[in-house]
């Protein structure tokens, strides 16, 4: 946050446990992360084997719907700007879209 206030750009916080994004938000980010669910899956929290997401056999539809009843395994923070995104871990990432 204090990169991004720093440079002097509206921002716009998403509290996505409060309000988890839907599949058309995650597809957004996707494009702009231009990358593919599974690596944006965090494989080290509990949901993520207690809700299947580590089953390979799952497209990437399923694990999209996942995502939306699930948010707490998606990366985060994931920081939009200009049709580009990042996944701002490290917090330096972020100056990649800035």
């Amino acid at each position: 946050m204090a990169i991004l206030e720093s440079h002097d750009l509206d921002i716009n916080v998403v509290k996505y446990l409060i309000d988890p994004p839907n599949e058309a938000t995650i597809r957004k980010l996707l494009s702009e992360l231009n990358t593919s669910v599974r690596s944006v899956l965090r494989s080290g929290e509990k949901e993520y084997k207690e809700f299947g997401f580590d089953d390979e056999t799952l497209h990437d539809d399923a694990l999209i719907t996942l995502l939306t009843q699930h948010p707490k395994v998606l990366q985060r923070p994931i920081v939009s700007h200009n049709g580009r995104a990042v996944i701002g871990r490290p917090p330096e990432n972020v100056l990649e879209i800035i």
